[in-house]
């Protein structure tokens, strides 16, 4: 299936936004677990410098002499506290005993869980921070410290405890608003990949819009020059005896297609960049007095006026715009049966060609400076062109009918002063 040049252009403007919003998503997603996981951790230490905290006091107010002593333990306010406490004694022969658990009851443990806690401090030779299920089934962060005599023999294990299920809460709504937020920013940086990538292709879409402009121009003003001289053409050679009538007529024919080509390449060249301005001071009436001189009236009259006028424009593209009015005005502002009459009027920075044509309807007269429209049915592009270079310059071209009748146009440029 062949693929248009828009389309691939759509189509990689898809890939780059997916492109980035991938990109972005991999970033968001390790933000996130790193955010996630800096706050359960926090939790977890805030909770274990707690059960520390209460598991070293109790063993400082443990004591031994051949069996623990917990007596203490029973006045301090830790008894009636959370974290909870159980002390659990080591016999020597190995078994183990509950010997305290503190009266208020906040995290519950099962007995073999206890036991197995502290079998494990003791053979390990460390603590154990971890978390665990209470008997009701509840999230228990449980912390386990062996008890040690002089000669280094364990006597027992402190194990605190305390209820994870609130900090648990609170991490668990965390991670939630940390999913709506990365949800969020994915969806803003997806629209920000779609906004980015299309002014990134810009260029390239609209140098795609003037490459068809272009061809669209071309194709559509060549089409009635190409067919007309193609049936000269015919003619001719259906007709030896005519060459003296058709030659005159094919050359006419083929410097019209010409000053297309070149209009069209040149308004390319400066949209595309390509080329620029060559402003400089230039006799506006010197100017068009010789573009008047060099028009053929083909039977048609011109007449000029000027005043002495200095402008600062590219006179390439001035001589072009001057032409191009000149020349719509020969072809279309004319009576039907009538001599074409056009004058031509040069002061104050402004050109002024004037027709005694049937004059332009006031509803269609922008759309007579567009391309492809005119009164004529021709295809144009020449006003457009004028209008295109008083655009260029800063200038102005407008157009209206007189009282009299016929067609105005002023095309008026910047002081060259």
């Amino acid at each position: 299936m062949t693929t248009t040049s828009a389309e691939g252009l759509r189509r990689l403007r898809r890939l780059l936004t997916l492109l980035f919003t991938v990109l972005n998503a991999a970033g968001l997603i390790l933000f996130a677990y790193l955010v996630i996981r800096e706050d359960r951790q926090q939790g977890e230490q805030a909770m274990d410098a707690e059960l520390r905290q209460t598991g070293a006091v109790v063993a400082r107010l443990v004591t031994y002499e051949g069996r623990l002593d917990t007596g203490m333990l029973g006045t301090d306010q830790l008894n009636n506290a959370c974290p909870q406490i159980t002390v659990l004694e080591r016999h020597p022969d190995s078994t183990w005993t509950t010997n305290y658990t503190s009266e208020r009851l906040c995290a519950k443990l099962a007995e073999t869980m206890l036991t197995s806690l502290a079998r494990q401090s003791v053979d390990t030779r460390s603590v154990i921070n971890s978390y665990q299920r209470g008997t009701g089934g509840e999230l228990l962060r449980v912390s386990v410290d062996a008890l040690k005599i002089p000669g280094e023999r364990h006597v027992g294990a402190v194990v605190t405890a305390i209820d994870a299920r609130e900090v648990e809460d609170r991490h668990d709504r965390r991670v939630l608003i940390v999913f709506a937020v990365g949800t969020l920013l994915l969806g803003a940086c997806a629209l920000a990949g779609h906004i980015f990538s299309g002014r990134a292709m810009r260029p390239a879409v609209d140098a795609l819009a003037q490459q068809e402009a272009l061809l669209g121009d071309i194709a559509h003003d060549l089409r009635k020059p190409v067919a007309a001289l193609r049936a000269l053409a015919e003619t001719a050679l259906r007709n030896p005896d005519q060459h003296a009538e058709l030659l005159p007529r094919a050359v006419r024919l083929s410097a019209r297609m010409g000053g297309i080509i070149e209009g069209l390449l040149m308004r390319a060249r400066f949209a595309a960049g390509v080329q620029e301005l060559a402003r400089q001071p230039i006799w506006l009436d010197q100017l068009v007095a010789g573009v008047v001189e060099d028009t053929p009236p083909e039977g048609a009259r011109i007449t000029l006026t000027t005043t002495p006028s200095k402008v600062s424009a590219d006179p390439v593209l001035v001589q072009r715009a001057v032409a191009n009015l000149i020349g719509n005005a020969l072809q279309h502002g004319r009576q039907p049966g009538a001599t074409a009459v056009v004058h031509v009027h040069v002061t104050d920075n402004r050109i002024t060609v004037a027709d005694q044509g049937p004059g332009i309807d006031a509803e269609r007269a922008e759309l007579a400076l567009d391309r492809f429209t005119s009164g004529g049915g021709s295809s144009g592009l020449g006003l457009a062109i004028v209008r295109w270079v008083a655009q260029a310059h800063g200038g102005t071209l407008r157009v209206y009918n007189a009282e009299q009748g016929g067609a105005i146009f002023e095309l008026e440029l910047p002081s060259g002063d």
